[in-house]
């Protein structure tokens, strides 16, 4: 399954962390230091189990991940409206689900 996770924090970073262990595509959509840091360094994940750090594919533009089929909305309330602006290219994505 190709997936885009918006929102690369703890909600957004554990579970698009989970899903790539488990041989998912995922894209990280990112901008800024946090892009940037994605990029270079990837993703630390530390749980009371460990800590592990794999490469991602972190991206500012959201055109160049089309299509996927599942995106991952994890942003802060506050930055809802502008997130979804930004996710106007991946529009074609069939799956809506509830935003927890």
């Amino acid at each position: 399954m190709r997936l885009a996770v918006l929102g690369s924090g703890g909600i957004g970073g554990y579970y698009g962390a989970l899903l790539a262990k488990g041989g998912h595509d995922v894209a990280f959509i990112a901008r800024g230091a946090h892009l940037e840091a994605l990029q270079q360094r990837g993703l630390t994940v530390r749980t009371p189990e460990g800590e592990s750090t794999i490469p991602v594919t972190a991206v500012a533009d959201t055109r160049s991940l089309a299509p996927v089929d599942l995106v991952l909305f994890c942003v802060k309330s506050c930055d809802t409206e502008p997130a979804a602006q930004a996710l106007a290219p991946l529009r074609q994505c069939q799956k809506i689900t509830e935003r927890i």
